[in-house]
């Protein structure tokens, strides 16, 4: 499987963020956006997952374009925002079981409990999200890397707001997402210290 970008243009607020990109990624590989900020790195993120669509150029899925199955497109991809992106009304394992059902995936207490303690949050399974801080709303997004299947993971600052041990769980995570056959577009500020080549798509240059 690959994911594809040919010619992919995008202006905002009259300004062109990128012209004419092309990039592509296969299973077990992983390609790290670069830029400075305000280069367009979360906006190529959001295109790509279709969230953003005001853009030219055409993103392809196993060859074709994505918009001749989006549902299938996204049943197989896990985007993780740059923001919190949970519901502030539920705590972590409630919005964890209820972000597993948008993509059909059944998951037990205890898989939902073991993933909130990976990203650190072992003992606020059950605190309402919006009592927590905008670090640890991060790290319940990010417990559904350790939770849900997806093939596809599109990723925007993902070490931001975790602490030196949950940095290393996640490039564990990672790495055994990568040696399972996955696929990984991200941005990040990091060095990733994984045993996989990490290739980068650079904007704005």
């Amino acid at each position: 499987m690959s994911l594809e970008g040919i010619g992919i243009t995008c202006e905002r607020d009259r300004r062109m963020l990128f012209e004419n990109l092309d990039f592509q990624v296969s299973d077990g590989e992983i390609l790290r956006i670069e830029g400075s900020n305000g280069s367009g790195k979360t906006t190529l993120l959001r295109i790509i997952c279709g969230l953003f669509h005001s853009y030219d150029g055409d993103i392809k899925w196993q060859g074709k374009p994505i918009s001749d199955d989006f549902a299938g497109y996204v049943d197989q991809l896990l985007y993780i925002g740059h923001a919190g992106g949970v519901k502030e009304s539920l705590s972590p394992e409630e919005n964890l079981s209820w972000l597993a059902s948008l993509q059909d995936q059944e998951v037990s207490q205890k898989n939902i409990w073991e993933a909130l303690a990976q990203v650190g949050l072992w003992g606020y399974e059950d605190v309402l999200c919006g009592s927590l801080s905008a670090g640890q709303k991060k790290r319940v997004n990010l417990a559904r890397l350790f939770l849900i299947k997806a093939k596809l993971w599109l990723l925007d600052e993902p070490f931001s707001s975790i602490d030196v041990d949950g940095v290393k769980n996640l490039e564990v995570q990672i790495e055994q997402h990568l040696d399972g056959g996955g696929i990984v577009m991200l941005t990040s500020h990091q060095l990733l210290n994984i045993n996989h080549a990490v290739r980068s798509l650079l904007l704005g240059y």
